[in-house]
Order: C-alpha cells, then structure tokens, then sequence
C-alpha cells in the first residue's frame, strides 16, 4: 500500500513541507506554516495530513557534519515521538544535513532573490528531504538505510 507521504523541515521561523504524489514518484514542495506554539502547529499539520490523505511522515533529523546528534537532532526526535502520537501515522526520520543548503542553491538558480528565498527555503529543504526517503525506499513499504522509526 502506497499514498502519500509528507515531508517535515522544522525551522526556528517556518516549518517547510512537502507531499508526494500517491505513487511516490514525485514530490512537490508546499507553501511553508509558520513556527507556531505546539497546539497551533499539530492543528495545521492535522489538517494538511487530512487535505493529501497522508499516509506517512519524513521528518528531517539534524545530524551533525559527522553524522553524530546534537542538541538539534534530540529536539527533532522530540517533536517525532509527539507527531507520531498525535498524528497517528509512521513517522521516518531522514538526515537532513546539507538540504537547506541545496536549496537555496537550486532557488538562486532559478533566478529566485533574497525574500523569494526566504519565503521558500523551508519547504524546498523539505522537498529535497523528501526526494532522498523515496529514492531510499524503492517504492517498496521497506525503511531504507538512511531513516531510522522514530518508536
């Protein structure tokens, strides 16, 4: 069973998302949420996950540059264990590292400035995030090397 999958940056200003096709064979990014108090925040997740009929999350775990976790990516388990909960679908966890890095190279490639930037780096970062799960999972319902369950 496939559907679709909702890919998480969380931002200290904006949480980034992305959804995938069905079929997981494409993914687009969405308009990003701003951080909000925890309540607000599940409510609008709540709602996304309900307008896509989600069947999973991404979640983008901050590594550090050695692969090692920080602060960072304790705080995103966190808030994995509570979405996973509350949301009451899988949730993965995927390495994020150089994923707002990408981009924005690839917003300043498409002639994007500044504020553009800005407004779309969170949910690019997102896309990218989920872009690496979905070429992991080779479209099978298996968690590829680089995820980790959350639970």
């Amino acid at each position: 069973m496939l559907g679709r999958v909702l890919a998480i940056d969380i931002g200290s200003k904006r949480v980034g998302l992305a959804i995938s096709d069905e079929s997981r064979l494409s993914v687009r990014p969405l308009p990003a949420l701003p951080r909000t108090p925890w309540k607000r925040l599940l409510g609008s997740l709540t709602e996304t996950c309900g307008k896509f009929d989600v069947r999973s999350i991404v979640l983008g775990l901050p590594l550090r540059l050695d692969g090692s976790e920080g602060d960072a990516a304790s705080e995103a388990r966190r808030i994995a264990r509570n979405l996973e909960l509350s949301l009451k679908l899988p949730l993965y966890l995927q390495d994020e590292r150089f994923t707002s890095k990408t981009a924005e190279a690839s917003l300043l490639a498409r002639g994007l400035g500044g504020a553009e930037i800005s407004k779309r780096i969170d949910s690019e970062a997102a896309a990218i995030i989920l872009s690496d799960f979905l070429s992991g999972q080779d479209n099978d319902e298996t968690e590829p090397d680089s995820v980790q369950k959350t639970l």
